[in-house]
């Protein structure tokens, strides 16, 4: 029986993986209706919850004009305190780049006796208060802790100083950039490593050339948060302070200082310095992230889409 001419499958069009991709989300998107509500409860949420408690800062801090806003950012007591926001941050990212990246590369790529116990480490600022962690170091280097006749014998200060607070900041951040590492290195694997190591490259020319490259959108979302909370943190700096004027306030602390002593403009005028940051962080979160979604569609050979707010959670890929 002859059987009937059929066309060669491989001579016909096949559609694109772009063209694949659209008609899927195609096919789930739901009723107009449903994106409609979800839209607007996010953007009620995003008003009620972000926007008009910022409007309500910088309107506060202009209330009495620019002059008196510019004044409370001029004080010797507020520069003291962004120098020591700053040093603080300076101090506490370096270090925790370094313990997170190892940490990660250590948990993803190896299995060694002791990993859950140094993954549940990672997690443990996460699970502790910053006010309890702050009492920890008053503690260990407090007057009457244990090291505390040891430093005061050596004249060296760390609770109501400069290095009690660093400790504390770099506590409560350190989970940050490791966090963001470990699902990412986990889901890359360890073939490229190997591969690299057969073919004669040294453990640094592997780290280099070819972890870091497939790590660094991650690496650099971690050194954003890990930032922004550094010079945000309030519990734990707060018990370690001693609330020294010029001395031991960051900014947070400033800005609790000034409004208990009801100077609300100037209170709010340094709030607004730490508001500014978190809008600079989310530009520069949103800018990483719509990079790194670009690269993923080039390398998919998809038409990259626009920048936008809110990207998934880069370690979540």
């Amino acid at each position: 029986m002859k059987q009937p001419n059929r066309p060669d499958i491989g001579a016909l069009p096949q559609p694109s993986t772009g063209n694949v991709i659209r008609r899927k989300q195609i096919n789930i998107t739901e009723a107009p209706w449903v994106r409609y509500t979800l839209t607007g409860i996010a953007l009620l949420f995003v008003f009620l919850f972000l926007i008009l408690p910022l409007a309500a800062v910088f309107t506060e801090a202009l209330r009495k004009g620019l002059g008196a806003y510019l004044a409370a950012l001029q004080e010797p007591d507020a520069w003291s305190a962004i120098e020591l926001t700053l040093i603080a941050a300076a101090v506490a990212v370096p270090l925790n780049l370094v313990f997170g990246v190892a940490a990660a590369w250590a948990i993803a790529k190896y299995e060694f006796r002791g990993k859950s116990f140094l993954t549940t480490l990672v997690d443990l600022p996460f699970s502790v208060s910053p006010v309890v962690a702050g009492l920890i170091y008053v503690l260990m280097f407090g007057a009457q802790g244990w090291f505390g006749p040891w430093l005061q014998a050596h004249d060296i200060k760390i609770i109501f100083a400069v290095p009690g607070i660093v400790l504390a900041t770099v506590f409560v951040t350190f989970p940050f950039i490791a966090r963001e590492l470990i699902p990412l290195m986990q889901a890359q694997g360890n073939d490229e490593e190997q591969a690299a190591i057969v073919l004669g490259a040294t453990g640094w020319q592997t780290f280099w050339h070819v972890t870091l490259p497939n790590i660094k959108w991650g690496l650099i979302y971690g050194v954003i948060l890990c930032n922004a909370r550094a010079m945000g943190e309030f519990g734990a700096v707060s018990v370690v302070s001693g609330h020294i004027r010029g001395q031991t306030n960051t900014l947070p602390l400033h800005v609790e200082i000034l409004y208990n002593e009801y100077q609300s403009v100037a209170a709010f005028a340094v709030a607004s310095l730490l508001a500014i940051l978190a809008l600079v962080t989310l530009v520069i979160k949103s800018v990483a992230e719509w990079r790194h979604e670009v690269e993923m569609m080039a390398a998919a050979d998809l038409p990259p889409e626009q920048p936008r707010a809110a990207a998934p959670v880069i370690a979540a890929r």
